[in-house]
């Protein structure tokens, strides 16, 4: 029973089990995830929601959870709000294998109930790692043929994992627990229709998870009930949204899970350097490592002749090549590419200038015009262990190279010859557990969106275990 055994993990867990590698991480995980919600907090998204969250809602109680960004709300719209400031720039964390962003759905739950029950550093900790193993096994366990079935893991996945995460800090017993995530389970949900059509229907699967975990968790202290197969049922989870084959081979899922449960996997979460897709960052980390190996900050459109971009299949589907707005510009290949080889960086004041300014875009759209997206059947083969991508961009007869490798000359033209052509491969892109973000690399992304921050809060992080989680929060409110 998977359920039963999800429960089971989520009970038992304690604080001195988990290793201090995985509680490290789970530090990194919510630095990161502050520095992001702070900046997405003032994202339009967000502000809709909370605009509209404020003017219907009527308290009559003290708040105590931090609505980030802004002012202290109730446990459950904090989580929801968090929830959507953390997800909407595209900059959350995420696993590779199990196809989803568990922070910006256990961590916004875990922090709003972590505050409104006074709990201190430990228990939030404590909490966080179990939702990010409930949501990184279920992920593994059903995907790839949930995500195909155009389910969003982030909104399906991420209501059990805020569940569980919410149960946590409850101090929920096994039999409430199990109630919690079967009523998570039946509330599941989030369709890839939203992110591909690059709208805010994607930010909002991050609140509703989490509100949706929340109230589960909340309910069920009170002895609301639940289906303990939730999961793994013959009209549950696995069957309804991940298909017949996921549903056939969950005997084996089960053992599989059983298994992997209590591996720690929020060591192998990645953190994101890009505001976009995560399957477009291979390609971007191989334009800037031609552009650097040439030396160079960016490369003029007319010394381009053609760009080809070889990848693996669900990144080659990222093919809007006339995005309207900043949500389908994060779902864009071409674009994202020609912004990093027109500006040498992608940033969300990219994306901003993208959008605003005319005469920027139509550079960005002639050299996305260039761009040729193409499966390569070799680096498809290497997924999902891998997210490869080799970009190759041909320059127009009479560039040259000069001085050896390491020298291209761009403005030097000859009287004919060979087409200079560039090409590199990233087999995984930076942030991976193999090529991971260091502390400083963390800092340095908090305060590059959020630059007129103090820094003082932030070095106390190490320091979270011993504190109050609402003491630590002071200074992210407005």
């Amino acid at each position: 029973m998977i359920t039963k055994e999800l429960a089971n993990f989520i009970v038992s867990l304690k604080y001195e089990d988990i290793p201090d590698s995985a509680i490290e991480k789970a530090k990194l995980c919510f630095l990161d995830f502050l520095g992001v919600s702070l900046r997405g907090s003032q994202e339009k998204s967000s502000l809709i929601a909370f605009e509209v969250l404020n003017f219907h809602s009527s308290f009559n109680f003290e708040f105590k959870s931090t609505i980030i960004g802004h002012e202290n709300g109730d446990a459950l719209n904090a989580g929801f709000l968090n929830g959507i400031s953390a997800h909407c720039l595209d900059l959350d964390d995420g696993h590779r294998l199990a196809q989803l962003h568990p922070g910006c759905t256990v961590i916004p739950a875990a922090l709003a109930l972590a505050e409104e029950k006074d709990k201190n550093g430990k228990e939030f900790l404590e909490a966080i790692v179990a939702g990010y193993e409930v949501a990184i096994v279920l992920g593994k366990a059903i995907n790839p043929s949930h995500r195909n079935n155009g389910f969003h893991s982030t909104g399906t996945i991420g209501t059990f994992a805020a569940a569980a995460a919410s149960s946590k800090i409850l101090n929920l017993d096994f039999e409430k627990t199990i109630n919690a995530l079967g009523l998570a389970g039946t509330q599941a949900s989030g369709l890839l229709e939203s992110d591909h059509a690059g709208t805010m229907g994607k930010h909002l699967h991050a609140g509703r998870a989490v509100q949706s975990g929340m109230i589960s968790a909340l309910l069920s202290q009170k002895g609301f009930t639940g289906a303990e197969s939730i999961v793994e049922g013959k009209e549950g989870f696995f069957k309804a949204l991940g298909g017949e084959e996921v549903f056939e081979n969950s005997i084996k899922i089960a053992n599989q899970i059983n298994l992997e449960l209590g591996q720690f996997h929020i060591q192998n979460v990645y953190l994101k350097k890009y505001p976009v897709c995560r399957h477009l960052h291979s390609t971007i980390d191989s334009a800037v490592d031609i552009l650097n190996e040439i030396n160079i900050s960016s490369i003029d459109n007319q010394k381009i002749k053609k760009i080809t971009v070889q990848t693996y299949k669900t990144a080659a589907e990222h093919d809007n090549y006339c995005p309207m707005a900043a949500e389908s510009v994060r779902q864009s290949l071409p674009i994202s590419l020609a912004m990093v080889l027109t500006k040498g960086k992608l940033t969300l004041e990219n994306i901003e200038e993208f959008e605003n300014n005319l005469e920027f875009k139509e550079k960005i759209l002639k050299i996305a015009d260039k761009v040729e997206i193409q499966i390569s059947k070799e680096l498809n083969n290497l997924q999902p262990q891998k997210r490869p991508s080799r970009v190759i961009i041909e320059f127009e007869k009479g560039l040259q190279m000069v001085n050896g490798f390491n020298n291209y000359n761009l403005n030097t033209t000859t009287g004919g010859g060979n087409n200079l052509v560039l090409e590199k491969t990233k087999f995984l892109p930076k942030g991976e557990p193999e090529n991971p973000f260091t502390k400083q690399e963390i800092f340095a992304k908090f305060y590059l969106l959020n630059s007129d921050f103090n820094s003082f809060n932030l070095n106390s992080i190490d320091e979270l275990p011993l504190v109050k989680v609402k003491d630590f929060m002071i200074d992210f409110k407005k």
